[in-house]
């Protein structure tokens, strides 16, 4: 997986002003199989797609990434910059679908395809108690809070300009027969960072969707949500006209994903689980609010240095290893944050595998070793791929996988679609046997998924955490 951030400024424009590329003029779904890679535009929210202790969540994420397995291709994530310009971005060419909470309005679906709905909510205002609202009695409380829409006649509401807060609120006021002034936000804000603005207290009300104000509210107890705004409404995501095939192909799989008990776990760890909520809400390595993948960050930067490695991949090589637990051991008896086992800890003089200092130390030192013996690679990205499946499998597998990989009329200085390849074939006798195969039986797919997923996840420490 991909991270890639895009969709600035530029792509803020109406889409019937956008002429549809030759993108949009061909069978969207056809060519995500051809090239086997699904492309999704979503939102960096405390919902959709953040990190938390090194690892990347969001109900938006973890559906797609069931999508993309459905389809058999590989989920690229586009991270939108601008949540307003989210649906006129289907126009670009440059992404397969919008993968966000989206209302379903009339308006929106003269622009684009829906697909059927993921869940149903309602909109809420978001208002702050008063501050000592705890010591106040009750009744004290309920008089400085609003308890119906019309109340709002004359105030002023917060939300983003393109968003469907902002249409509910000019038709409330019609409505009601009164103006709501509304204080436009830009749209680089997510809902959740919205919400925290009345925590805050810097903006007096805001409008939600009552699963997100809800689960906001069971960790800032100072919040009220109790108003409704607006009916039910249908949450989905969207797709650009013509994309027939796609369109259908999601709406069977999310028939299929409701019939299942997992769509519902899902939803409900991002929705309901109020205790998961409040431990990323108070967690120092959540990304919505501090630039921390672990609490070894300092440690890991020191020893990326020592081999020129950016040290968000060497953190995810460590969150592989050990899930930055410094107990950590395995079935084989390795151990520490780097999984070092006690012969090689005691040749890269580590005492104690459990010190995370000591730990990292030795085994960044092993990487360099590793690292050393791949000079003829000048590639450094593919260099370092050879290093990470060395460290996973040995040296010697991935030796014996370049000479198969050279049998092969394939390139043995580039692991990404040749050795890579060779190095999953050594599983099997007809491989590991041949006489130029010197070290034997390997589980290929071990070091093949170990590199993969190490640099996914560094893809997306690269979008979240600063270098």
């Amino acid at each position: 997986m991909s991270i890639l951030s895009g969709c600035g400024p530029n792509s803020d424009k109406k889409r019937r002003n956008i002429d549809p590329t030759p993108e949009t003029d061909v069978e969207i779904l056809r060519k995500i199989k051809r090239e086997g890679k699904l492309r999704a535009l979503t939102t960096y929210s405390g919902t959709s797609y953040f990190l938390y202790r090194g690892q990347p969540m969001g109900f938006e994420y973890e559906l797609l990434k069931r999508f993309a397995d459905h389809l058999g291709v590989e989920l690229e994530i586009v991270v939108s910059q601008n949540i307003d310009s989210l649906l006129n971005n289907l126009n670009s060419g440059e992404i397969d679908l919008v993968a966000h909470g989206i209302t379903i309005t009339s308006d929106r679906k003269e622009e684009v395809n829906f697909t059927d709905y993921l869940y149903l909510t309602h909109q809420v205002l978001v208002q702050r108690k008063p501050e000592n609202w705890r010591r106040m009695g009750w009744s004290a409380v309920e008089k400085e809070l609003v308890h119906d829409a019309i109340e709002l006649i004359g105030d002023t509401v917060s939300v983003r300009e393109n968003s469907s807060y902002f249409r509910r609120l000019k038709n409330l006021s019609r409505e009601i027969g009164g103006e709501i002034h509304i204080d436009t936000l830009p749209g680089t804000l997510s809902t959740d960072r919205i919400i925290k603005m009345v925590v805050d207290g810097d903006i007096k009300y805001t409008v939600a969707d009552d699963n997100i104000a809800s689960i906001n509210a069971s960790y800032y107890h100072i919040l009220d949500i109790d108003v409704p705004i607006s009916f039910s409404q249908r949450v989905a995501w969207a797709v650009a006209p013509g994309s027939n095939e796609l369109l259908d192909e999601i709406n069977s799989w999310l028939s299929e994903m409701k019939d299942e008990v997992d769509y519902y776990v899902i939803y409900n760890k991002y929705f309901k689980n109020r205790r998961n909520f409040r431990q990323r809400v108070q967690s120092d390595f959540y990304s919505l609010t501090n630039n921390s993948i672990s609490e070894y960050d300092e440690l890991i930067k020191e020893y990326s240095d020592s081999i020129d490695w950016d040290w968000r991949l060497l953190a995810s090589q460590i969150y592989q290893e050990s899930r930055f637990e410094p107990r950590a051991s395995s079935w084989a008896g390795a151990g520490g944050l780097m999984q070092i086992m006690p012969a090689m800890a005691e040749d890269l003089g580590v005492s104690d595998r459990s010190n995370p200092e000591q730990n990292i130390k030795g085994g960044t030192k092993f990487l360099k070793r590793l690292w050393d013996n791949f000079e003829e690679v000048e590639d450094s990205v593919q260099r370092i791929k050879f290093t990470l499946a060395s460290y996973n499998c040995g040296y010697y597998h991935v030796l014996d996988a370049r000479k198969l990989a050279e049998m092969n009329n394939l390139d043995p200085n580039r692991w990404d679609n040749n050795v890579e390849e060779m190095i999953l074939e050594l599983s099997y006798p007809d491989n590991y046997n041949k006489p130029e195969m010197k070290y034997g039986y390997v589980r290929g797919i071990e070091p093949y998924t170990y590199v993969e997923q190490i640099f996914e996840r560094f893809d997306h420490y690269r979008q979240f955490i600063e270098s």
